[in-house]
């Protein structure tokens, strides 16, 4: 079965609603004040079955002017535009601006359904099918086929639906396999079951069971019940008006424009990288940082457009833009937005989204251009080489999918390839397999050893750095595993020697002076006397040199030696005296079940002040633990 999304637009009261009815017979005007004031307010649903193997799902969209961003809700996920327009009246205002947004969209086949046939007479009737023709010019309808209809006494409705079949039956039907995505439009609870979302479902499908989780608030349910066109399903797919109820959730926490998903398949931003095109007819030009209306899918939400590469754009040009949004939602790549003005709320542009979740870049750079040239016009590789090129850290595959915009398949081929070139790196991390780009480790490499030797400028007399401190150090924050692999390579390679937890450079070696050698048995004396009262370190430094500089550098490489065991910040142990300590501890512990601390301080002659921290010491490295006011070896 073929299922397509088509929706109607036009001017109001030019009989969009009407037209609904007279083809499917359902009023799509469910609320009490649209009845009331006889126009459309909110989106209307309805299907069509078109012979056998054709079913429409057909969105009514408003078409009073107050009501363009609920007309938007609606017509983000259609595949068919009817275009209505009255006979009595011809082209209007909202005529052009809901013809502006199809366009904008990337909707690319429709009908112009010419509506009120039985009020004109039939050379009326062809002087207005002459001036839309001409309307129509250079548009993605000026081919499209003018149906005259009337909604009263049925003249052009079977026509009418030939022409729909016609137009389904070369449309290509929206993916089952890619990943879920349901733009919520409405909210309500049913007695009994809790909470319902509906929208029309973009690609994927969804059956009873299925977990899955509401963005951007990250909310997760799973479908208790599920209703096609009001009809109960275990499944629902592409294309089809789709409820969904969701338990566990409360219909505030929900809104529309939300983002119903399968669990870690999308990504939330606030911070998209995005071709854009002014409206010819824009009554102005767009500014850099100019506050928008960005709309997507069923979203409306603030924005800022930064504009990359010039101050502004002209009404009827062209631009790579960076979209900062107040609040956060999701896309993928090659998505569709609109964008109004902020006041007056007039349609001006749009675009595609090249990057849904784009770091900020500085403008006017050539380099920053070519990126989103290779996103907007390279081949499925080329733009994934290109994502992975342009991030700084491994990433997962989940992130990848929702990044890139391909279904799982394509998306694995491209890696294999990509893994067979050498042009990018795979890394085993929390989320399962991550990727990186080959040029990216480069460079994180020569950073690594960039650092080395600089902390071996640094402190010549240091054996190396701390894994962790090296880590830290690294401009860009570098996983575990990422680091780890780093390290790897280079100490294969010959460049990195590891030391238990300390990194140097190969050739680094430290050599220490005669001075330098005799500071060091000064201190390391120092403290072997001081035994299990050591001296702080700013009264050592005095006691071993008057340079305090070259004592802290004598100093920390009897520490990273081993010759100086840490005890906490200031107070440092040597290792006779540390060893001395824990063996007196064990020996406590043959005899006894805990100690207390008075007990401690008196078995190894502290004072409190010393007496505390070694206790701590002793339970951060798993030799102790605290139970009560006491200790007992760890693990009793």
């Amino acid at each position: 079965m073929k299922r397509i999304v088509i929706g109607t637009a036009g001017h109001i009261d030019h009989g969009k609603t009407a037209l609904v009815k007279a083809l499917t017979g359902i009023d799509t005007d469910r609320l009490k004040e649209e009845k009331e004031r006889g126009i459309s307010i909110e989106l209307g649903f309805a299907s069509l079955g078109l012979g056998d193997d054709i079913i429409l799902g057909i969105v009514d969209v408003p078409g009073h002017e107050r009501f363009v961003k609920t007309m938007l809700a609606g017509v983000g996920g259609i595949d068919l535009v009817i275009l209505v327009i009255a006979a009595d009246e011809g082209v209007m205002p909202q005529t052009r601006e809901h013809l502006h947004i199809c366009e904008l969209l990337g909707i690319r086949r429709g009908l112009v359904a010419l509506t009120k046939k039985d009020l004109v007479d039939p050379d009326w009737l062809e002087l207005v099918s002459e001036e839309v023709r001409t309307f129509l010019a250079g548009t993605f309808l000026q081919d499209a086929p003018i149906v005259p209809v009337s909604a009263i006494n049925g003249e052009g409705l079977a026509e009418l639906r030939d022409a729909l079949a016609s137009l389904s039956t070369a449309t290509h039907p929206r993916r089952t396999d890619g990943v879920l995505r349901l733009p919520i439009d409405r909210v309500f609870t049913i007695r009994g079951f809790g909470t319902v979302v509906t929208g029309t479902l973009w690609t994927g499908s969804l059956a009873i069971g299925d977990e899955v989780t509401i963005l951007p608030k990250d909310l997760p349910s799973r479908v208790r019940r599920l209703q096609v066109h009001n009809q109960s399903v275990d499944r629902a797919f592409a294309a089809q008006r789709t409820a969904v109820n969701v338990p566990g959730i409360e219909t505030d926490q929900i809104e529309r424009g939300d983002i119903l998903c399968s669990p870690n398949t999308l990504r939330v931003s606030t911070s998209m990288e995005a071709t854009l095109a002014l409206l010819p007819d824009a009554p102005k030009p767009l500014r850099n940082r100019a506050r928008v209306r960005f709309h997507l899918g069923t979203v409306e939400i603030l924005a800022r457009v930064v504009v990359l590469d010039r101050e502004e754009v002209n009404p009827g040009g062209e631009a790579y833009v960076h979209l900062r949004l107040e609040q956060p939602t999701t896309a993928q790549p090659h998505d569709r937005y609109v964008l109004r003005s902020y006041s007056p709320m007039t349609t001006i542009g749009g675009g595609i989204i090249l990057d849904p979740c784009a770091p900020f870049k500085r403008r006017r750079r050539p380099e920053v251009v070519a990126h989103l040239k290779i996103l907007e016009q390279g081949s499925s590789r080329d733009r994934l080489l290109e994502l992975l090129k342009s991030s700084s850290s491994p990433l997962p595959l989940p992130t990848l999918r929702s990044v890139a915009g391909l279904d799982s398949g394509l998306l694995q081929e491209q890696l294999q390839e990509l893994l067979g070139l050498e042009k990018i790196i795979s890394l085993k991390g929390r989320e399962g397999e991550a990727y990186l780009h080959r040029e990216v480790y480069d460079d994180l490499k020569g950073t690594m050893l960039s650092l080395l030797k600089q902390f071996h400028t640094q402190h010549p007399l240091r054996e190396g750095i701390s894994k962790e401190e090296l880590r830290s150090r690294m401009a860009t924050r570098v996983s575990p595993p990422l680091f780890t692999q780093l390290l790897t390579d280079l100490t294969q390679a010959g460049e990195v020697a590891q030391d238990r937890d300390r990194v140097r450079l190969t050739a680094h070696q430290a050599q220490l002076s005669p001075a330098e050698t005799a500071l060091q048995e000064r201190l390391e004396n120092h403290y072997q006397k001081a035994g299990l009262q050591p001296p702080t370190t700013d009264v050592a430094f005095k006691e071993a040199a008057t340079d305090r500089k070259a004592a802290q550098a004598v100093f920390f490489r009897l520490v990273e030696q081993g010759i100086l065991i840490k005890i906490k910040d200031e107070l440092y142990l040597h290792r006779d005296a540390y060893e001395r300590a824990k063996a007196l501890l064990r020996a406590h512990f043959e005899r006894h079940p805990s100690i207390s601390v008075p007990t401690f301080k008196d078995l190894l002659g502290l004072t409190r002040k010393h007496a505390i921290p070694f206790l701590e010491h002793f339970d951060q490295i798993k030799l102790t633990r605290r139970s009560g006011d006491e200790r007992v070896l760890y693990g009793q």
